[in-house]
């Protein structure tokens, strides 16, 4: 069923947009006989579907991972401040080495991604009891927006930055040639090897460190793998789309009414279901103006706000 709904938002996006095409013009395109109307759809339109595909699957097992590894059913690269430390990263490239190229912006996404999880995790895990998940959320909220502050005060001091992060910094998978794409895929694949590794031991980590312990599970190394997983995956979209949030946080759960707790099957579905919210909230954003578009960040944020609060307020949310 995903796998039909993904192929019509793929054909959807391809045909649809700021610039009308009509049928003639579709079928030119699809034929090669009209080139105007062949570059609209295969150059311009085709890398941002592309990308929102790659993206979307990234941050889909990005969120499931999170959620497994902390027990938190409010984790997302968003709310836990790895979007936000990517995004300072990337204002520090810009600002004081002059990184531009996603060849180097996907580097100082990384470095930014990792050291805010680590941060995270290692507040959320101070003090009596080990990780919490409260702990953890209020540690990301914070982080992410002291850090959101500190790009905000990089881009306003430096015209040049603000000017390239403008309108990266609000989520868009637009303005990625399909030549930049190779230095995304070593980070994605490498990540999505490393989730496909732990996520049978995650299902023993649901159920307790010591349960897992017993049960044969290394919680250490499961968390560790996790964990450069998550990293990698949000870093490279990150890198490539600007922070786009709450994709990682409704995708997982959406998945879940229908899958169950098995992560393996909550992270396959992930992968499949988080390009097709993201890329209905490109085509959305293409559309809702009668002029100009909305970036998909911006899209999702209007849509994920929902879903957050109705999550906090379900009782069954921590049930993972």
């Amino acid at each position: 069923m995903m796998l039909g709904a993904l192929a019509f938002c793929v054909a959807v996006s391809l045909v649809l947009g700021s610039k009308d095409l009509s049928i003639e013009q579709i079928a030119g395109g699809l034929s090669g006989t009209d080139p105007d109307a062949a570059t609209i759809m295969f150059t311009l339109r085709g890398s941002r579907t592309v990308l929102g595909i790659i993206v979307g699957a990234a941050l889909g097992m990005a969120g499931a991972l999170m959620q497994a590894f902390t027990r938190n059913p409010l984790a997302d690269p968003g709310i836990l401040g790895v979007n936000a430390g990517a995004a300072f990263a990337v204002a520090v490239g810009g600002a004081v080495f002059g990184i531009t190229s996603l060849a180097g912006t996907v580097w100082f996404a990384l470095c930014g991604a990792m050291v805010t999880t680590v941060a995270v995790w290692a507040i959320g895990a101070a003090g009596r009891g080990g990780p919490d998940a409260l702990r953890i959320t209020l540690a990301g909220v914070a982080i992410g927006a002291v850090l959101s502050g500190f790009t905000t005060g990089i881009t306003l001091l430096s015209p040049d930055v603000l000017d390239r992060m403008r309108g990266w910094n609000a989520g868009t998978i637009s303005n990625t040639p399909f030549d930049q794409f190779r230095w995304l895929l070593p980070f994605l694949a490498f990540g999505f090897v490393l989730a496909l590794l732990v996520a049978k031991p995650l299902n023993s980590l649901a159920l307790g460190d010591d349960l897992a312990l017993s049960l044969g599970a290394s919680v250490v190394r499961t968390r560790v793998l996790a964990v450069v997983a998550a990293t990698l995956l949000c870093a490279a979209a990150t890198a490539a789309a600007g922070p786009i949030a709450f994709v990682g946080l409704m995708v997982p759960h959406a998945v879940r009414w229908f899958t169950g707790p098995d992560q393996r099957w909550i992270l396959a579905g992930s992968v499949l279901t988080a390009p097709v919210l993201l890329l209905a909230s490109d085509i959305g954003g293409r559309l809702v103006l009668a002029s100009g578009e909305l970036p998909v960040g911006v899209v999702t944020a209007f849509v994920g706000g929902p879903v957050l609060i109705a999550l906090v307020r379900r009782t069954g949310a921590s049930a993972l």
